[in-house]
């Protein structure tokens, strides 16, 4: 969306909006419209004092930290959780969601904590225990959140194309991408083995969960592929029908979702007229608990990662969504284009930030 067509909707959708709430018309009759409660937030790391002022700068008030954790341990302790919100809080940042070291995106042969994700007993049992005192550690300090992922491919792509300017996009294209190795370390894992370790994993963890009243939130599978696997792997979490199996196990209102809408774009045929009620789908079971607001252009199997005004997916009618399904936590970027200039991305999240800061001001106006 150019800046003109973004002002343009804005005001019109400021003179919708007073309509509805009898602003314009003062009828009797017209309906409220919801009101935004989302906030612009960012889980790039680390949670230091020097990246925190960065994000304070270009106003992100809200985030997911990374404590700093003793090596070889899983769970942070409630000091180190305490040391990172303090940090945070110093800066005029509140911590939200937490990302611990382990269940991440990354790929199953360089995991240091494999064992949950491979089946591994009595590895897994008990990283699954430091999970939990993680869980009951994040109540104690009031981190609300804990995202996760349950992958073993981590983030697949075959490779960069020139974007605008001098920037390179991220892409993924299934007929030009070759695997390093026919398998993993996990050998062939197919749907009813990997759904054994999501359910064994929500089975001895969402109880605490539900106890200490922490939302865990689950990244869905960047990206799909066939159902025939990549290097033997079915993602079952990696199709819109596979999350919503995944809400049903151990139903609860702190097992949800760390809504990708980047990587949910990257299920569908058609992003830009199917991403708008799947969104819904999500949101009116209250099963988002953090969304990456990221577009891309292209569709399942084939899609390049993009700036968020270019994509095939209308942030703008996107966060009208979010707005009215009362979605109330972090919108935020991620996997933004990089540079030889910005080779970590910094401008592109300040970029970033700015529009999405932008959208939510203008819904909220």
């Amino acid at each position: 969306m150019d800046r003109r067509r973004f002002l343009s909707a804005s005001s019109a959708a400021a003179v919708v909006l007073g309509a509805k709430t009898g602003e314009a018309a003062g009828s009797p009759k017209s309906v409220k419209a919801p009101k935004a409660l989302m906030k612009l937030g960012c889980q790039s790391a680390p949670t230091t004092d020097a990246h925190l002022k960065y994000l304070a700068r270009y106003g992100v008030k809200h985030i997911c930290g990374y404590p700093e954790t003793t090596e070889g341990r899983i769970a942070s302790t409630v000091d180190e959780l305490s040391r990172m919100r303090d940090l945070a809080e110093k800066n005029g940042i509140e911590i939200l969601c937490v990302g611990p070291p382990i269940l991440e995106s990354s790929y199953i042969d360089r995991d240091k904590h494999p064992a949950i994700m491979l089946a591994q007993s009595p590895e897994r049992d008990r990283d699954i225990e430091q999970m939990q005192l993680l869980i009951r550690n994040c109540a104690q300090v009031g981190l609300p959140s804990i995202k996760y992922n349950m992958s073993l491919l981590g983030v697949l792509r075959s490779g960069r194309v020139q974007g605008r300017g001098d920037a390179s996009y991220s892409q993924w294209k299934l007929a030009e991408a070759h695997p390093k190795t026919p398998l993993t370390v996990a050998g062939e894992v197919d749907a009813d083995a990997f759904w054994e370790r999501i359910t064994y994993f929500l089975d001895k963890v969402i109880p605490v969960a539900n106890e200490y009243k922490i939302r865990m939130a689950c990244h869905p599978q960047d990206p799909g592929v066939p159902p025939e696997g990549y290097q033997g792997v079915d993602r079952v979490l990696g199709t819109v029908d596979g999350l919503k199996k995944f809400i049903l196990i151990r139903e609860s209102e702190y097992h949800g979702l760390n809504f990708c809408q980047g990587t949910v774009s990257e299920m569908l045929a058609d992003p830009g007229t199917e991403i708008f009620d799947v969104i819904r789908y999500f949101g009116a079971r209250k099963k988002i608990f953090n969304v990456h607001f990221r577009n891309i252009r292209g569709h399942r199997n084939d899609f390049v990662e993009v700036y968020p005004d270019e994509g095939d997916v209308d942030m703008w009618k996107a966060i009208h969504v979010y707005r009215e399904i009362g979605y109330p936590y972090m919108l935020m970027p991620d996997h933004v284009p990089v540079a030889e200039s910005d080779p970590h991305g910094l401008q592109s999240f300040a970029y970033c930030y700015g529009y999405i800061r932008g959208l939510i001001q203008a819904v909220q106006a």
